[in-house]
């Protein structure tokens, strides 16, 4: 296989800086999906955690290099739970930290940035508005600027999942994993590749936000000029070069899914796992919801990523999903 930016001793070495807190999550088949969805899925569950998302993951490793170096300001631009992660972790090792963020962001995140007390900054625009105006902060500051996907640090506490997931699963034969900016999937997917090849790697991502999936499908970055989805986590526009360059290597496919089938995915996700979920963690419920032949019969793993959601719009979406799945 050829080389991605990725190291398997430095994510092994991750996972000696990342709090445990926020290791070996709960990893379990849940039998009532099965009759359901008509193939054994094992939940990865990233939600019980104090920032309630992966991202920490990544985060950790990022904040312990900058206190080791004696750096004291980080900024970053986040769609939310990258913000609370790296307010968390910031915290802990006396960081000052900047977050940006759309105003349009989902509020409950927002609120919980502040509250771990990160300096916030809200732009006009979308993520990669925000995007922008952090990396300017960065530059006029002098400070580090955190980019999801691009900063390895990322990709490789997201990639401790994967860890996890090939010593503790026996044996599966597919990962569905959410795709936005992309660490979450190189992570996990350099891992995978690199001990369990035989493993598909399945990345899924909206039809409302396709920038990644059209850039792995033609292996060029494909941009887009607008997102339209409730799933946030995910909704990019601009790919990072070097992180589609990576995804190639690693990811086996990747899907798009309609609304509809998200929050399908959320609301099955509710009645049968008991689990509230952002948009973002249900994708692989709606992958194997839009395509129940692919799957039929065989063991797959979906990692439920994030379940930071604002409670108003979480019950309208609920309330208007069919209580069976379609």
């Amino acid at each position: 296989m050829q080389e991605t930016r990725l190291d398997t001793a430095r994510i092994r070495a991750a996972r000696r800086v990342i709090d445990p807190v926020f290791l070996d999550t709960p990893l379990y088949p849940c039998e009532p999906l099965v009759p359901r969805l008509g193939c054994t899925v094992s939940i990865k569950l990233e939600t019980a955690n104090p920032v309630r998302s992966f991202k920490a993951r990544g985060t950790e490793v990022v904040a312990s290099m900058l206190a080791d170096d004696g750096s004291r300001s980080v900024v970053c631009a986040s769609a939310g739970n990258l913000g609370q992660a790296l307010a968390w972790s910031g915290r802990g090792r006396g960081l000052d930290v900047t977050v940006v963020a759309s105003r349009f962001a989902t509020v409950a995140k927002l609120d919980r940035i502040r509250a771990l007390g990160a300096r916030l900054e809200l732009v006009d625009g979308d993520h990669e508005t925000a995007r922008e105006r952090a990396a300017a902060i960065a530059r006029y500051e002098g400070i580090r600027l955190v980019e999801d996907s691009l900063d390895i640090e990322t990709c490789e506490g997201a990639a401790t999942i994967g860890l996890e997931l090939v010593d503790t699963v026996p044996s599966c034969d597919a990962v569905l994993i959410a795709l936005g900016g992309g660490a979450l999937a190189t992570g996990v997917g350099h891992v995978l590749k690199a001990s369990a090849p035989d493993v598909e790697v399945i990345c899924v991502q909206p039809l409302g936000a396709p920038a990644m999936t059209r850039s792995w499908r033609q292996r060029r970055v494909v941009t887009t000029d607008s997102t339209d989805t409730i799933a946030d986590g995910v909704a990019g526009r601009c790919p990072i070069p070097a992180v589609l360059d990576d995804l190639l290597l690693v990811a086996d496919d990747a899907v798009l899914v309609q609304e509809a089938s998200i929050v399908a995915g959320m609301r099955m996700l509710l009645d049968h796992a008991g689990l509230v979920v952002e948009p973002s963690a249900a994708l692989g419920i709606a992958a194997i919801l839009e395509d129940r032949d692919r799957f039929a019969g065989r063991h797959v793993v979906t990692i439920v990523c994030g379940g930071n959601v604002d409670v108003d719009a979480y019950h309208r979406w609920i309330g208007a999903a069919p209580s069976r799945a379609p």
